[in-house]
């Protein structure tokens, strides 16, 4: 994945983050406290959050990084945003009176941003054992 793609990815997802959290606090307000569902919408809107300012943090890694660079990080990007829709979108659809079988589909999204954080270890251990030669 370039710079500029993980760029714009992470504006995106954060702006949907914000804009989510918002919506939640405030037109959702009721409608989430009548069904017992703020903290479902909350989780989302933070692992949402989180995981587009580990998308930023890894699009200026990418920019700083040559091309040869280890494709790991760009895997991570994209397991992270696999993981915002699976996680935070299930949760989401659930917050909002989806079917309860949405809930099955949360644990992927975890496993997806468990994957992206691997594949930054991965990263980091590639650059590492290339400054040390």
């Amino acid at each position: 994945m370039s710079s500029r793609s993980a760029f714009i990815f992470s504006a995106l997802a954060g702006f949907t983050a914000v804009a989510l959290g918002a919506f939640g606090a405030h037109a959702l307000k009721e409608r989430l406290a009548a069904a017992a569902m703020t903290s479902v919408w909350d989780k989302a809107v933070l692992y949402h959050l989180v995981h587009a300012v580990a998308i930023f943090a890894a699009s200026l890694t990418l920019a700083n990084e040559s091309r040869a660079g280890s494709p790991w990080l760009g895997r991570a990007v994209g397991a992270w945003l696999f993981g915002i829709l699976l996680f935070s979108g299930s949760l989401y659809a659930l917050a909002l009176g989806g079917p309860r079988w949405t809930g099955f589909i949360t644990p992927f999204g975890g496993l997806s941003f468990l994957a992206g954080w691997l594949f930054v270890g991965l990263h980091g251990r590639n650059r590492m054992s290339s400054l040390a030669e």
